[in-house]
């Protein structure tokens, strides 16, 4: 199946179409209240959030025998919100650090959830049928009616940022402060932390308790690679997960039996993995590129220095006394590549070789030493100086 088919089965086939639409909701809302968690620190939150979900999945479906997304959801948001809350309150009443807390909180949360879907397994009927397929999602089983609830909560979340953007914003980057100026800081993270449980809830079906957490994570993760402002972040968080959504949607729906959620947390890492390497400024690459760049800046500096250091000991027969390239390696204790340095400096114009394979500034290269080495007047610099 090629890229037009793909395109044209978006707009033609119901079933891509509804999978392609809720993933792309989920991938929105999770990257971009994802973003609020990776820049606190608190990524693991996502994890642990997801994970105790499944227990309120378990306890809605004995408590009313229904299999409703609508009822599931809400005992799923009950459950993560109350390990939210259980997690906070050990933090701040008691000497365990979040991350432990939260580690506790997913272990023991995940495996009451496991208990009960063992139990309800064995129950003698066929209504349980298809509860452990909220282990990792089954984004075919998405119909239009859940794409529309997916959509008003993502809504609502969304509209909830936007209204406590500021606050949202200082309890991201200096909650002491937000306190000193009269934030309630702590009901503003519950109300951050309801809409992230949100955001959780409405994936569950999709991705599944396991996956989720990657929908949270790897979206802000591959957007704080490209920027440092936040409102920018927030919106390429959620641009990336919508389109590993609706990539993980289409990869999935021309794979045979391919699951949908796991392709989504595939595409999604391979933008995450992308960003680390190739983003500006932060990427891997492009930090390795520009610290070269950096480094043959500083050795050309540091050549062009010592052979201007040089020259004024021949003031006005700067360019007929040359230096070969043994002295000059001497001089810069620690520095390699002379050579390519030289090379480098001779095809800018900067230095020239004379008789004898000796090394000495053009008319060029005198006026750029100057400009960078100032103060040519002063004391006569000591030659056995040590260039870093």
């Amino acid at each position: 199946m090629d890229l037009i088919d793909l395109i044209t089965n978006l707009f033609t086939d119901y079933t891509v179409r509804t999978i392609a639409l809720g993933s792309a909701v989920l991938g929105i809302v999770s990257g971009a209240l994802g973003a609020y968690a990776v820049l606190r620190k608190q990524s693991l939150l996502g994890d642990a959030m997801s994970h105790a979900a499944l227990p309120g999945i378990a306890i809605g479906f004995l408590l009313t025998g229904s299999k409703s997304p609508l009822v599931l959801g809400i005992g799923a948001a009950i459950a993560g919100w109350l390990a939210t809350l259980l997690v906070m309150t050990i933090v701040r009443d008691t000497r365990i650090k979040q991350d432990t807390a939260l580690g506790l909180a997913l272990s023991v949360f995940f495996g009451f959830g496991l208990m009960l879907l063992t139990f309800i397994q064995k129950m003698p009927n066929a209504a349980q049928a298809g509860l452990d397929k909220f282990l990792f999602g089954q984004a075919a089983a998405l119909v239009e009616e859940d794409v529309i609830v997916m959509a008003v909560v993502a809504a609502i979340a969304l509209a909830a940022v936007m209204v406590f953007w500021k606050e949202f914003k200082i309890l991201s980057f200096d909650p002491d402060f937000g306190a000193t100026l009269g934030y309630r800081i702590r009901a503003i993270d519950v109300l951050l932390t309801t809409l992230l449980v949100m955001a959780i809830v409405i994936g569950l079906q999709t991705v599944g308790v396991v996956l989720m957490s990657a929908m949270i994570v790897a979206p802000a993760v591959a957007a704080r690679q490209w920027t440092d402002r936040l409102g920018v972040m927030v919106a390429l968080s959620a641009l990336f997960g919508a389109l590993a959504g609706v990539a993980g949607a289409f990869w999935s729906s021309s794979t045979e039996r391919l699951p949908t959620g796991p392709a989504i947390v595939v595409c999604i890492s391979a933008i995450a993995i992308l960003s680390l390497l190739f983003a500006p400024n932060r990427g891997i690459v492009w930090s390795r590129i520009a610290a070269i760049g950096h480094r043959r800046r500083i050795r050309t500096d540091t050549v062009l220095g010592d052979m201007y250091a040089l020259a004024r000991h021949h003031e006005g027969h700067e360019q007929e006394h040359g230096h070969t390239a043994a002295v000059l390696q001497a001089m810069s204790y620690g520095s390699t590549g002379i050579d390519a340095t030289l090379a480098d400096l001779e095809q800018r114009g900067l230095v020239q070789r004379n008789a004898g394979d000796e090394w000495s500034l053009t008319a060029a290269g005198l006026d750029e030493a100057r400009s960078r080495h100032p103060d040519p007047d002063g004391p006569m610099p000591d030659l056995a100086h040590e260039h870093t």
